[in-house]
C-alpha cells in the first residue's frame, strides 16, 4: 500500500509540475513565515527582502528526501552568485518542518547560505499555486524570481531539481541586465 500512495503522490507531483501557475508579471503574494538560516530561527518577511533586491523564491516538497537535498544543496552552491547580483534566495516547505533548523545549517544541504521557511499549513504555497497535488499535503518543486517591485519575473516548475538553479540565476542575470545602475 505505500508503495501504491507513493506511485500516486509522484504522478501526481508529475502532473502538476509542468508549469507554474503565476506567470512572469504577476503580483507575488506578499508572506510571512517562520525560517531559519544557519540553525538561527527568525520571521522571513518577503515584502523585506524585496527592498534588498530580487528574491528567487523556491518550493520544494520536503527536507532530507533525496531530490530536495539535491536542490537545496545546488542552491547553497549559487548562492554567491545570485548574492553577486543582489537576489536572495528563500526555500519553503511544509514536509519536515521540525527538521528545517538541522537542514539550513546542514552543509549537505542548505550550509547556512540561505534561508528555509516552513510553511506547515501550505498558505503559501497556496497562493503561489505550488501544490503538489489533491492527494499529497506538501509543495511541489516550483521556483520564482520575484523582482523587487513585486512581480514575478520567472516561474518553472519540475519534478527533477537540475534545472532549477540555471533556470532562476538566467532570469536574475537578465534582470540585472536590464536594472537601472
Amino acid at each position: 500500500m505505500k508503495r501504491f500512495a507513493a506511485g500516486l503522490a509522484m504522478a501526481a507531483l508529475a502532473a502538476t509540475s509542468a508549469q507554474a501557475a503565476l506567470k512572469p508579471g504577476a503580483k507575488a503574494p506578499d508572506f510571512t513565515a517562520p525560517a531559519y538560516l544557519a540553525g538561527a530561527p527568525f520571521t522571513y518577511k518577503l515584502h523585506d527582502a524585496l527592498k534588498k533586491g530580487p528574491v528567487v523564491l523556491y518550493f520544494f516538497p520536503s527536507a532530507y528526501t533525496k531530490g530536495c537535498d539535491i536542490e537545496a544543496h545546488m542552491f547553497s552552491e549559487a548562492a554567491d552568485q545570485f548574492k553577486a547580483m543582489g537576489a536572495s534566495v528563500i526555500g519553503v516547505t511544509a514536509g519536515k518542518t521540525d527538521q528545517l533548523q538541522k537542514y539550513s545549517a546542514d552543509t549537505k544541504t542548505c550550509g547556512g547560505k540561505f534561508p528555509v521557511a516552513a510553511d506547515g499549513d501550505l498558505k503559501v504555497a497556496k497562493e503561489y499555486d505550488a501544490l503538489f497535488g489533491p492527494v499529497v499535503p506538501l509543495s511541489n518543486r516550483t521556483s520564482y524570481v520575484i523582482a523587487p517591485n513585486g512581480k514575478v519575473l520567472h516561474a518553472y516548475s519540475a519534478l527533477s531539481p537540475d534545472q532549477h538553479i540555471e533556470e532562476t540565476l538566467g532570469a536574475v542575470k537578465a534582470w540585472r541586465a536590464k536594472a537601472p545602475k
